[in-house]
């Protein structure tokens, strides 16, 4: 199970990369994305694992930014005399900017900013906000013994931590998961635990996900029948337990669609032999 959802996530992750348009740049074919739209745009992809950056001027001429060696291992620095043949002469220096995105963004987006008075920046300062949500599905509470697989119902709620970015990757959040018991397993619990979500994929208004929870609150309680007595036991356990699941969210209006596809494995539980059954869906809403 745990090398399927390995595959599973590389799988994910190479097609989270976002969209791109094929360009010719010196006999070189090249998928590029557009990161700074103006005057002057820059571009970049990801070739055998190394960043390549590229400046568009408004005749679309395509210059790639170098920083190659020279003796003594030295850095030419030759991007920065590509930027100011480039550029017109308004006063900007490029002898801070560096060859990473972070960098070239700041610096063309000021240019563009200065070489045109109806250039709106494109920097964007991202803010924190928090997502609310409520989900119910079932389960069969992969991690207790259940030798006949039984199924429970299951509900909670969610408050996510995330930025307000046009595709966030990243994001937190505290959970409240409240498992019913089955006519035939006497089995339930409540669970408070925090966790981390990486989307690995994010279109338009679909994002797919991973979730692992690594510290979880859990009160639990179980009934056993005996021949003489029904015995009733209650747990409280704080774990470590980083257990790991995955998610999809949809947009529809101002809130979300949620499916969940959780309890997949865990790296300090054990599954009791049982494939994990455990599906939800709910809907979450920005506060």
């Amino acid at each position: 199970m745990k090398k399927i959802v390995a595959i599973l996530c590389i799988l994910l992750s190479y097609a989270s990369m976002s969209a791109q348009d094929t360009y010719t740049v010196n006999g070189e074919t090249l998928e590029l994305k557009t990161e700074i739209d103006g005057n002057l745009d820059l571009l970049w992809t990801i070739v055998d694992g190394k960043y390549r950056y590229f400046v568009r001027t408004q005749n679309n001429t395509i210059l790639e930014l170098k920083n190659t060696k020279g003796v003594n291992n030295k850095y030419q620095e030759e991007y920065k005399t590509t930027l100011d043949n480039v550029m017109e002469d308004y006063g900007l220096s490029t002898d801070k900017v560096k060859l990473t995105l972070g960098s070239l963004k700041d610096f063309i987006d000021m240019y563009n900013s200065t070489s045109d008075v109806s250039y709106q920046t494109q920097l964007k300062k991202n803010k924190l906000e928090l997502r609310l949500g409520v989900f119910g599905g079932i389960t069969n509470n992969p991690f207790v013994p259940n030798p006949d697989n039984l199924k429970s119902p299951v509900f909670g709620t969610e408050l996510e931590v995330i930025t307000n970015a046009e595709k966030p990757i990243h994001s937190g959040f505290l959970q409240l998961r409240q498992v019913l018991k089955n006519d035939d397993l006497e089995y339930t619990s409540t669970e408070f635990s925090l966790g981390y979500r990486w989307r690995a994929i994010n279109i338009s208004n679909l994002s797919i996900y991973g979730n692992v929870k690594f510290a979880t609150l859990n009160f639990s309680k179980v009934t056993v029948a005996t021949e003489d007595d029904v015995i009733e036991e209650s747990d409280t356990s704080f774990n470590a337990p980083f257990i790991f699941g995955l998610g999809a969210d949809y947009k529809v209006g101002n809130g979300y669609i949620t499916f969940g596809f959780n309890q997949l494995f865990a790296l300090d539980l054990d599954t009791n032999d049982n494939f994990p059954t455990d599906f939800t869906l709910g809907y979450k809403f920005t506060l």
